[in-house]
């Protein structure tokens, strides 16, 4: 049976991988390198989907400090690279998602603002390195998400227009981007929807699980 998008984009943290603990504690340990106290794992959750200096910026804000983001950012992304396979896992019904899209030729990418250096050894360390045939990080392109200019790009690649594609998220950033995009959406309601109503926002499936991808 064929698909009615011939090109699946897929977000990475908060949707394919719950990677929210991993993340917490690279930020933790940064913070604690400049002796500012350590925050739960919940309040990461909210500051994550705009990339990891944003992420950063809002931890150091959110902790009163004045701190200079170029001479903190080094330091996190060496803990971010010690921290990333520590504890990651795929949500439940990613994997034979993934595999049904493949089945059925339906071309796969992922769209992140996870820095790119990243992305590859997290898909590597889950086996889907092959899975995905264009692969952006947030340092790929001039623009990440919210710019719907990944998507665009990613769409082009491909030859498929953007209103014939698909993007998965999980966020607003990602909701921002396709909208941006002119590219139909899909959110997952158990990753990191900080900013999103999934009650009511237009969407083309609100889900809890990956596989509700193949009743489309």
């Amino acid at each position: 049976m064929s698909y009615p998008y011939p090109l699946v984009v897929f977000d990475l943290d908060g949707t394919l991988v719950d990677s929210a603990a991993d993340i917490a504690e690279a930020l933790n340990r940064t913070l604690q390198d400049w002796q500012l106290p350590r925050v739960p794992e919940a309040t990461v959750l909210t500051w994550i989907g705009d990339g990891v200096r944003r992420l950063v910026e809002q931890a150091f804000d959110a902790a009163g400090s004045q701190t200079d983001l170029d001479a903190v950012m080094p330091g996190f992304m060496r803990h971010y690279e010690a921290c990333l396979l520590r504890s990651p896992r795929l949500f439940d019904g990613v994997e034979p998602a993934l595999q049904a899209l493949q089945a059925r030729d339906v071309r796969l990418a992922i769209c992140t603002n996870k820095p790119s250096a990243l992305v590859a050894p997290l898909l590597q360390h889950f086996g889907l390195q092959a899975v995905f045939a264009v692969v952006l990080g947030g340092d790929s392109l001039p623009e990440r998400k919210p710019s719907g200019a990944p998507l665009r790009h990613i769409a082009a690649h491909f030859g498929v227009a953007p209103e014939a594609a698909l993007m998965v998220g999980d966020s607003i950033t990602d909701y921002r981007a396709a909208v941006d995009a002119g590219m139909p959406v899909a959110l997952v309601r158990y990753g990191y929807p900080r900013g999103l109503d999934l009650d009511t926002v237009q969407a083309v499936a609100v889900m809890d699980d990956l596989q509700e991808l193949l009743a489309l």
